[in-house]
């Protein structure tokens, strides 16, 4: 479980701060018209995000949650600021569950 929460924690803040730069990038678009930013941005956030959802996935199967869980998880994603709260809620679970399993 350990191994899969390192991937889990790094996409989950690299999906955070891609988010963050494009609402940026929309606001540039729609706010100001200059849609650059916005179609460079755009498909690089939603390819990591495909990864993070296989990160998601890996790490749920292996700390067994279940599905609603897991789904949760992956909607941080989605709302800004979002997954990083939700990158510290999974890793505190994560870091119980293992200390658990320990003693």
């Amino acid at each position: 479980m350990e191994s899969a929460l390192k991937p889990f924690r790094v996409l989950a803040y690299v999906v955070g701060v891609m988010l963050l730069v494009l609402c940026l990038a929309m606001v540039l678009r729609y706010g100001f018209g200059d849609a650059t930013m916005s179609k460079i941005t755009a498909p690089i956030h939603g390819g990591f995000y495909m990864i993070y959802l296989l990160t998601v996935m890996n790490l749920g199967m292996k700390a067994r949650w279940t599905w609603q869980y897991m789904l949760g998880v992956m909607l941080g994603g989605t709302v800004p600021f979002l997954s990083f709260y939700v990158e510290r809620r999974v890793t505190q679970r994560v870091q119980s569950a293992l200390a658990a399993a320990e003693a």
